[in-house]
Order: C-alpha cells, then sequence, then structure tokens
C-alpha cells in the first residue's frame, strides 16, 4: 500500500484527478442531462422501473457471472480486500448487481421485470478516446420473458432513444451465440481449428484459445482477420431452438423497421450471453465504435444463486453518446433564467434574497446577482446570462416594498411594482411554460450570450 502523503509537506504539486477519471463541468454536463432525461423519458414509456444498485460489490459476484477468463476478471477490474479481509470490486457492469438485487430481496421470480439503471462503473483500461476508467453506463433488463419479443423490445428502445436524441448513422449488428449446450460444441471446435494455426496467432490470441476461445473472433488485429474469416462459423453449430428464435427476433425488427446486418463473428466480452447478441456501432468515434450492446442471459441468474430465469439487456456507454450528441451540433448551453435579482444599496442587499425566493415559490427560475460593483455592473451581468427580465431592488424601492421589472429581450419599458403583486407581474411578461413542463419559465438565449457569470 502507498503511503499516505504529508498533510503539512508544502512541496505537494497541486491535485489533479486519477489518470481516465475526468470531472463534468457546468457546461458540457448539460447535454448529459439532456441525455439523461430523453433516457428516462424512453424508458418510462416502455414501462420500466428505475433500480440503484451499490457501487462496490463482492468479487465473486463479477467472476461468477462475468467469467473468470475474461479481460474484465483477468485484467481490467478495480479489486482489492477491505479491512474485515473481503474482496470487494468497483463495479465493472450492472447486469450481475441487477441479479444478485432481485435474488437478495426476492422479487425476480415473480412474474416479468422490467429494470433500468444509469451509473458510474470502472475498468482499469488505458485511457483512449471513447474510454475511460471510470465510465457511466444507461442500461435496461427484462426477468422473466424467455421469447424473441423480449429481445426485439430492449432492442427497439435503444432505437426509439436514438431517434429521440436525433443521433443517425447508427448501425445495428446481430448474431446468435446458442444455447449453452450448442456454444460448447461449437466452442470445442473452435478451439481445435486455433490450435492447429497457433503459429500464426497473436499472444492474446494464443491464451484466449485454451481460456475463452470466442473471444479470438472479437480481435481488432488486422494481421488476425485471415485466420478469423477462415474460422468455423457459430452459426452452423446453433441448435433448432436458437436459430428459430433468432429468425423470430430478425422478422420483429423488420415489421417495426429496424434494419440489422448479421455478424457472424458479434460475440461480445462477457461469458453470460446465450443466444442473442447485438451491438451499435458508428464510424465517428475512431476505434471505438460500440456505443451500445447487450444480448440473452437466460443462466445467470441461476449462476449467482437464483432459481432458473430468463434475462436479457442492453447497456450504453453514455461518454460516447454525449460524444455523438455533441459532434452532431446540439449546443450544450444550460437554459437562462427567468430572472435575474440584482440589489443596489446595503437595504436592499437584505431584501433581495426574499426576493428571489418568491419568484421561485412561483415555479420561476431566477438568480440572485452575488457579484459586486454597482447598478451597471450588475445590469450587464443580467444582460449576459441571457434572463428575459432584471427585477431591481433599490434602497428607495426597499423602503417602499416595491421592486422594479426590467425586460431584457424585448422592447417594453421597465415598471415599478409592489411586491406583493411581483409574481403576478413577472408571470404575465414572461413566455409560458412548455405544455406539460416543470413549470420553470425558459427564455431564448440571446447568440451572443456567453453564459451566466
Amino acid at each position: 500500500m502507498a503511503p499516505i502523503p504529508d498533510p503539512a509537506d508544502r512541496t505537494r504539486k497541486p491535485l489533479a484527478s486519477v489518470r481516465g477519471m475526468h470531472d463534468l463541468l457546468p457546461g458540457p454536463i448539460t447535454l448529459w442531462q439532456r441525455f439523461e432525461a430523453t433516457a428516462r423519458t424512453v424508458l418510462d414509456t416502455y414501462g420500466f422501473e428505475e433500480i440503484r444498485t451499490p457501487l462496490l460489490e463482492r468479487t465473486e459476484l463479477f467472476v461468477r457471472s462475468i467469467g473468470g477468463a475474461t479481460d474484465i476478471v483477468e485484467k481490467e477490474m478495480y479489486s482489492f480486500a477491505d479491512r474485515d479481509g473481503d474482496s470487494l470490486t468497483l463495479r465493472p457492469e450492472e447486469t450481475a448487481s441487477c441479479v444478485r438485487a432481485g435474488i437478495e430481496h426476492g422479487f425476480i421470480h415473480l412474474g416479468v421485470h422490467r429494470l433500468w439503471y444509469m451509473g458510474p462503473m470502472f475498468r482499469h483500461e488505458r485511457p483512449q478516446k471513447g474510454r475511460f476508467r471510470q465510465f457511466h453506463q444507461l442500461g435496461g433488463e427484462i426477468f422473466g420473458s424467455p421469447g424473441p419479443e423480449a429481445d426485439a423490445e430492449i432492442i427497439l428502445i435503444t432505437a426509439r432513444l436514438w431517434r429521440r436524441l436525433g443521433l443517425d448513422g447508427l448501425l445495428l449488428e446481430l448474431n446468435s451465440l446458442g444455447t449453452p449446450d450448442s456454444r460448447r460444441a461449437y466452442r470445442s471446435l473452435l478451439t481445435d481449428y486455433l490450435l492447429d494455426r497457433e503459429s500464426d496467432l497473436d499472444e492474446d490470441s494464443r491464451r484466449r484459445a485454451r481460456t475463452n476461445p470466442l473471444r479470438v473472433l472479437d480481435s481488432k488485429n488486422p494481421d488476425m482477420q485471415e485466420v478469423i474469416e477462415a474460422a468455423p462459423r457459430l452459426a452452423d453449430s446453433l441448435d433448432p431452438e436458437s436459430r428459430d428464435h433468432f429468425e423470430a427476433l430478425r422478422a420483429m425488427l423488420d415489421e417495426a423497421g429496424v434494419p440489422s446486418t448479421l455478424n457472424p463473428r458479434l460475440v461480445r466480452g462477457l461469458d453470460y450471453y446465450t443466444k442473442t447478441v447485438f451491438e451499435w456501432t458508428t464510424d465517428r468515434l475512431g476505434a471505438q465504435n460500440a456505443v451500445c450492446g447487450g444480448g440473452r442471459y437466460d443462466g445467470l441468474v441461476e449462476e449467482i444463486g437464483g432459481a432458473p430465469t430468463p434475462g436479457v439487456g442492453f447497456s450504453a456507454g453514455i461518454e460516447r453518446l454525449v460524444a455523438l450528441l455533441a459532434e452532431s451540433g446540439t449546443a450544450a448551453e444550460p437554459d437562462p433564467p427567468a430572472a435575474w435579482v440584482a440589489a443596489v444599496g446595503p437595504d436592499a442587499a437584505l431584501v433581495a434574497p426574499a426576493v428571489a425566493e418568491e419568484l421561485r415559490d412561483a415555479g420561476m427560475s431566477a438568480v440572485l446577482d452575488a457579484g459586486e460593483g454597482g447598478f451597471r455592473a450588475k445590469l450587464r451581468r443580467a444582460n449576459r446570462s441571457g434572463a428575459e427580465i432584471a427585477v431591481i431592488v433599490g434602497e428607495a424601492e426597499a423602503a417602499a416594498g416595491e421592486v422594479s421589472i426590467k425586460p431584457l429581450r424585448a422592447d417594453r419599458p421597465q415598471c415599478t411594482v409592489a411586491r406583493a403583486a411581483l409574481k403576478d407581474a413577472v408571470a404575465a411578461w414572461l413566455p409560458a411554460p412548455p405544455a406539460g413542463g416543470p413549470g420553470r419559465f425558459r427564455a431564448n438565449r440571446p447568440k451572443n450570450a456567453p453564459g451566466q457569470t
């Protein structure tokens, strides 16, 4: 364990975030908020309920679910022993956590459950574009439904999310891994093929040929592509049940107008998948081209300790999707406040916070000017904020129980009103909130407004 730094050491360098873990700052976070709000709306449309699980889980959960021979477990997990000697891991994904929670609280076997989650995950990977050591995922799971209609529903959710976000150019790739029995038969066939060509394999593929041969098919090494293309095809080893399931899924997607491409080399990086696997990919993010993936995992609940329960789900990388939003030209600008409240004078400063509260009580967004300077400086800040109006409290107004309302975006004269009439007066001057919205009055930001100060 590294020594704890001495707090009295004055030669220390300024602290920075941990490599591969980043701050989300007030400007760019607006795109994240847009993504999150859209995702919540879409998932609610499909009848999904939110679940929140701990960041820390017992390491055994991920070893049993993801597979001990996967890169995630072997090289990427943040695992450590706590003071009680228990091995704990920062979650690298959340499907296993959802299953654990469902078993622990006794609901996963009771009918069909549709769950969604959103939050940080952790993997010790080499940071690069679209890949971080702390990253964020949106995910959804359906438990208790064995048919292809559940697979279709999961994929249709993601397709609708892309449309609602205005993202185009995402391509859907599909494959079927079959049942555990047909997969084991194919694994044996593939292992024999790879070991016969061991001299043609790179170092990672030689190791995987013995521990997790299906992952060789996912290699991005250009020198491996000839070997991969000549490998036996999983589709030729599929059992009739898996083939019928996959064909029904593709027919459902065709009927819903969601095009897909068969990718016989798509295997995903987790051992728990059975039958359907899928990925949404893009050519706009470099090597990290997958933005969303998932599939069916009918044996996972039993593997973790529950009764046999079918499951299917997806997870989407929020960093990558937000990057696509930014590339599409979506502005990362916060909504301006409806009103900017400025006090001029010591007595007025005592009254101004209460004035701002009265506006917020009425459902309006209001910013209290906390900067120094006189009336002109405060008015400049109000203009730069993008607010629709400035609510001004001077010494005379404070003494008389009044405020002045100065329009900043409309050609209307300034007026003075009693504080008792402020809510109605301001509401009459501002644009109406969107129908069914949260009751927040929004104004259009001027093109030259740099943002709040």
